[in-house]
């Protein structure tokens, strides 16, 4: 914690043996719990809470009010908006507590996702590569990369690019991003990037 290339609101909380990565801010009521890990440049609005022994990439933003539980991993360039959920345990009861990481089933997030405002990951998934989740989804399932999905429970309606717009198939299942400047095949209900 000797590095100053990181900026702590005076009212957030950072436990000892958290990691922070240089240019990352963490605003006002945050708390960063022990053996956390923060990758460089991320931005944790106001109210988050980051547990222990949670890995967050390079780049990521959360916005205020995220709960980002033991067991979670964001890769690079995540995006998570206000008050979206993950979880970490599957039966939850108060009368027969599960504590410590052999109980928490774990979720990841891969490179580029973005999950909209007050969705809910439940856990022991794989959010794959520039995902897109709209607001108030509930994830029950792993979901392809690219996919672009909605509802409770989330179904997949569309498939975006690596920036985020949606991506319209001619017949031969290939799709253009004016934004990204990239291709992009769809195949077997699956997206992958194509080289020009």
């Amino acid at each position: 914690m000797n590095n100053k290339n990181y900026y702590i609101d005076e009212h957030a909380v950072v436990d000892e043996g958290a990691q922070i990565g240089d240019g990352t801010k963490i605003w006002h009521f945050t708390h960063i719990q022990k053996g956390a890990r923060i990758g460089k440049n991320c931005v944790l609005g106001q109210n988050v809470n980051v547990a222990n022994n949670v890995i967050i990439g390079n780049y990521c933003k959360i916005q205020n009010s995220v709960s980002v539980y033991e067991g979670v991993t964001l890769e690079d360039f995540v995006f998570c908006g206000p008050s979206m959920v993950f979880t970490n345990i599957t039966d939850p009861r108060c009368k027969y507590p599960q504590v410590g990481s052999t109980f928490y089933k774990k979720t990841l997030v891969k490179e580029g996702a973005s999950i909209g405002a007050n969705a809910t990951i439940l856990c022991g998934h794989t959010i794959g590569k520039y995902v897109m989740i709209g607001a108030g989804t509930v994830v029950t399932k792993d979901i392809p990369d690219f996919a672009l999905v909605v509802g409770n429970p989330a179904k997949i309606i569309g498939w975006v690019s690596e920036a985020g717009k949606r991506l319209t198939f001619d017949k031969e299942g290939v799709a253009f991003c004016e934004k990204s400047k990239k291709k992009y095949l769809l195949q077997n209900n699956k997206v992958i990037e194509i080289a020009e």
